[in-house]
């Protein structure tokens, strides 16, 4: 059965979720100061630990060691690593606005912090050695996923200020190129939480984790799902998407001019990133700090005090392990090729998407589909539209007629360096042409010979 037909049967056993907010905004100060320190504290943990598992993940498919020395298992090199970055000569360019080249890396890394505000980590649970409870989250409000969105985006913004006052040609072109990709994307990241928000009817954070009680966003919604998970991927410059920070392209992409410290809080942005929208997907499509499905069969406290955080990080380190499987496998994408996947795939496949989405809940609610499930018609509907968006996506775009050129090539000046000339018939798009190899005179001697 398809995606949807699994869907929409499902409102009437789930009860519309209420929003109750009321336990948050009733801790005093030191709680919420205290809860934002936790935060930051595991974030930076745990940054320092991705980094560490992506070399002995990506050295273990590679044949490798990956690092062994610092601390038990090499635990420690990503620390050291820090070390070294912050005591490394930091450099600003004569040419760079000083100003906005110190703020960039500090306006990238502030909204990744942020946007863990609104991500639960669990239930209410009960504080040690007290007799007061409080969620294990900071605050919620009723429009916290397009918090997290609009925080997000504000980290565009210090890519793009770092490209531009680098002073540099290099790091700006590697700004316009990741500005322009992370829009791209978050587009259809946006589009693909529009299904979520229709099927819970809450756009908190806490809500949608609690109407996943019964089944799963990621099963009943999994073409949402699967076009987060591209898009995610896309958002976070990250491979087979990592197009602004192509060396061989770009030299660095928008932090060729960056060292020491301002590098390493881009880098430290960017694995924070990642973590973000794998917690926001964890809580959008996995259900959140819930068990996995049958657990709670076998083990009813499951979902009470303090056992939900490790179902909450388990499932983000599973996300963590995706973007570095991706990473050591997938070779990265032409730009071209991956602007138009964004453009003319995931979001016209996301738009189709809400749309029946949205047709089959106002049915469902008005009771005009009563009966229907019983037959094969909507699973067969769904399965023929569903295929015809991937064929459509898939299908080879036409290939452009190269544009005749009479440019007669110029001669290279006296001491520069030889560039090769464009082809006759202008650029040439698509694959490369078979290479063609002429049979030498020592083959067929050989030949003659056996």
């Amino acid at each position: 059965m398809s995606a949807l037909a699994a869907l929409t049967p499902l409102p009437s056993a789930l009860p519309s979720v209420v929003e109750d907010l009321g336990a948050f905004g009733q801790d005093p100060w030191w709680l919420v100061l205290g809860k934002a320190v936790a935060i930051f504290v595991v974030l930076v943990l745990l940054t320092l630990f991705n980094i560490w598992f992506e070399r002995r993940v990506v050295a273990r498919m590679q044949h490798r060691i990956g690092p062994n020395v610092h601390g038990p298992f090499g635990l420690l090199q990503s620390l050291a690593d820090g070390v070294k970055l912050a005591l490394k000569e930091d450099i600003i360019p004569k040419a760079a606005d000083k100003v906005v080249f110190v703020l960039a890396p500090v306006i990238a890394v502030i909204p990744a912090f942020v946007t863990f505000a609104v991500i639960p980590f669990g239930p209410e649970v009960g504080l040690p050695w007290t007799d007061r409870t409080t969620p294990l989250q900071l605050t919620d409000m009723p429009v916290a996923v397009i918090f997290v969105m609009a925080i997000a985006s504000i980290g565009i913004y210090g890519i793009v200020l770092g490209g531009w006052a680098s002073g540099s040609t290099y790091s700006l072109l590697g700004g316009l190129r990741s500005s322009a990709q992370m829009i791209s994307y978050e587009v259809a990241m946006g589009l693909s939480l529009v299904a979520v928000f229709l099927y819970s009817g809450s756009m908190s954070t806490s809500a949608i984790v609690a109407a996943q009680e019964q089944v799963w966003f990621g099963i009943a919604l999994l073409p949402s799902f699967v076009i987060y998970v591209i898009a995610m991927v896309g958002e976070t410059n990250r491979a087979p998407f990592d197009l602004p920070e192509a060396e061989g392209e770009l030299v660095g992409g928008f932090h060729t001019e960056y060292s020491s410290l301002k590098f390493a809080l881009f880098f430290l942005a960017e694995y924070i990133n990642m973590a973000t929208v794998s917690a926001l997907a964890t809580t959008l499509f996995l259900g959140g700090w819930r068990a996995p499905i049958g657990v709670t069969q076998i083990w009813a406290g499951a979902n009470e005090g303090y056992w939900p955080l490790l179902w909450f990080f388990g499932k983000v380190l599973l996300f963590i392990f995706g973007f570095i499987w991706l990473r050591g496998t997938l070779p990265r994408l032409r730009y071209d090729q991956f602007m138009s996947f964004g453009w003319k795939v995931l979001i016209p496949v996301s738009l189709v998407w809400i749309m029946m989405v949205a047709t089959f809940r106002t049915a469902r609610q008005q009771g005009s589909l009563d009966g229907l499930f019983d037959g094969p018609v909507v699973p067969i509907a769904t399965g023929v539209v569903l295929a015809a968006c991937l064929v459509l996506a898939f299908w080879p775009s036409k290939e452009q007629t190269p544009v005749p050129t009479n440019a007669t090539p110029v001669a290279p000046r006296p001491g520069s360096f030889p560039v090769p000339t464009l082809p006759e018939g202008g650029a040439v798009r698509g694959a490369a042409a078979p290479l063609v190899f002429a049979e030498s005179p020592l083959s067929d001697s050989r030949e003659e010979r056996s």
